[in-house]
Formats: C-alpha cells, structure tokens, sequence
C-alpha cells in the first residue's frame, strides 16, 4: 500500500490539480480549519487479486474535492483536472532497498520528484504496474461547521479503481 500512496502522492505533487487547491491536498483528512477549495484522498477498499505466478490488488481509492464557491465552475475544475491526471492513467512504481533503505521510483523519478540517476546500485528491485480508472462520481451539497459557523459547500466524490500487479 505504501508504493500506491507514493505514487498518488507523486503524480499530484507539482501538478495543475495541487496548483489549482494551493498545495492543500491531503491524505485520509483534512486539518480542522482548512481553507477551501481541498483535496482528500483515502483508501476505501483493497483486494488481493493475485493470479498465477503475479501478485495483485484491486483498491478503491476516492478523491473528495471540495468547494466553497457559490458556482459548479471551481469544483468541475477540479474534477478535470484529476481526471487528466489520473483517468486510464498507467504508472509503473520500482522498488529498490540499499543498506536497509527502501527507494520508490515512479515513472523514473524518485518518490520526492528527483531523477533517478542511471548507473545507481539497488541490491533489491520489484516493479509494479498500475492503471487508474475512474468508475463513480458522487456529487453533493454538504453543510460543515467552521470558526465562523455552518458553510455550504460542493463535495465532490470520485472513486478510482486501482489495478496493481507486481513482477
């Protein structure tokens, strides 16, 4: 599960989404307070899929984007974006270990977005494949209580499924 929520973590460091929300994308929950627009992802289910020879998963992950605008437009921004980002996205995650210390590379960049250097000694090396599909959105008009009292605001709730198969 680590290599998945690095890779997650990775593809939306940096990207138009993270830009659109201002940095505030967060794991599991968001801190109390929060200023919106946000994004919060979590890990809804996983099964172990593993066929033959190849160990796999199906996870559910779900991207909740939320909005405290008046208007649709800013949280079907966000729906595009993350749907750009990771819509039939395919990803490969290595999985390296040097001297007791585990390495993710995601798509040939580090775990913290810095380029894998060819020639770079690994004692240990796994891969997984993984393809991201979007296969629900709930959409939704939510009131929750902030400093200043109750606000609504859009949630909307994408749900990928994630396929993982390990070499």
């Amino acid at each position: 599960m680590d290599a998945l929520l690095a890779a997650i973590y990775s593809k939306l460091t940096g990207s138009a989404l993270s830009s659109d929300v201002g940095g505030r994308v967060y794991l599991d929950e968001a801190p109390a307070g929060c200023e919106f627009p946000y994004v919060v992802y979590f890990v809804v289910s996983s099964t172990p899929d593993d066929v033959f020879c190849q160990k796999g998963k199906q996870t559910l992950i779900q991207f909740s984007l939320f909005s405290a605008n008046t208007s649709a437009v800013e949280v079907a921004d966000l729906y595009d974006s993350l749907r750009t980002l990771f819509d039939d996205a395919f990803i490969e995650i290595s999985i390296h270990e040097t001297d007791g210390v585990r390495y993710y590379t995601i798509d040939g960049y580090l775990a913290d977005g810095s380029y894998l250097a060819d020639g770079t000694y690994f004692a240990g090396y796994n891969d997984i494949l993984l393809w991201m599909h979007e296969v629900n959105l709930t959409t939704m008009v939510e009131d929750i209580t902030t400093a200043e009292g109750v606000q609504s605001v859009k949630h909307w709730a994408a749900d990928y499924e994630v396929v993982t198969q390990e070499s």
